[in-house]
């Protein structure tokens, strides 16, 4: 399998007509639902992860986009996968500042951003961006510095589309986990009154991370600030982690 055609064949055998069933339901793909329209195979993830282990390394970057545009969820989650293979051996220790990698990050991120409407649902986003975008926003580039980072996200924070909103939030996972909760405070406030449940629920979860990673005092201080007027689901979510007394204490507010 070395090219996206051959993947795309050998991905189309795996079909499970019952599995399929289940996850159209499960990532609500009815009428007026978020997944309105999406297709899918019926393959686990898992199985999706066989197949990238198995192509990452040969498979050249030109055949990604390709996946990326097929009808089905799992062959577009496939070349996500792929994609944060290929970031993921550019961003090692040892070639942070390597300037083939730099470039090579960069044409990976490019190509990401370029293709983001194609991660068409929660779990394509929240597999990948903070893999792929969260970690570029901490690693030499020579596409810009912090500020055109921010410019960046601040365009997917500000787009219509719910996936890309959700890419700029859940991208900073990744920066708490490396000990930077500026990334995560910026958007969670950037997206305060989203009216999309998923958005409260990935904001949410980003704070309880933040929290967790880089310090629970500035999860109180945000929640000081903002908890009276944040969607209760997006509250309950960043308190997760706190004590029974202090979780009632922040919902009574």
């Amino acid at each position: 399998m070395t090219t996206a055609e051959d993947i795309i064949a050998h991905m189309e055998l795996l079909r499970n007509e019952e599995q399929r069933r289940v996850l159209m339901g499960f990532f609500k793909t009815g009428p007026g639902e978020y997944g309105e329209g999406d297709e899918f195979l019926g393959l686990k993830v898992p199985q999706t992860r066989e197949v990238v282990k198995a192509v990452a390394k040969d498979l050249p970057l030109g055949e990604v986009p390709e996946l990326l545009m097929n009808r089905w969820h799992e062959v577009r989650l496939c070349g996500l996968l792929v994609l944060v293979e290929k970031f993921e051996k550019l961003a090692t220790k040892r070639l942070e500042n390597d300037e083939a990698a730099i470039r090579g990050r960069d044409e990976i991120v490019n190509l990401y951003l370029h293709y983001a409407e194609r991660a068409n649902n929660w779990d394509l986003v929240d597999l990948t961006a903070h893999k792929i975008l969260g970690h570029w926003l901490l690693l030499p580039s020579m596409l810009g510095d912090k500020r055109y980072k921010t410019r960046v996200l601040d365009e997917l924070a500000r787009s219509s589309c719910l996936w890309k909103q959700r890419m700029s939030i859940v991208c900073t996972w990744k920066t708490s986990q490396m000990g930077d909760a500026s990334w995560c405070l910026r958007y969670a406030e950037r997206h305060l009154h989203h009216p999309h449940d998923l958005m409260h629920k990935a904001v949410g979860w980003m704070l309880r991370e933040m929290g967790k990673r880089c310090s629970m005092d500035l999860l109180r201080d945000f929640l000081r600030k903002y908890a009276s007027e944040m969607p209760r689901t997006m509250l309950r979510y960043a308190i997760e982690k706190m004590g029974d007394e202090e979780r009632r204490e922040w919902m009574r507010r």
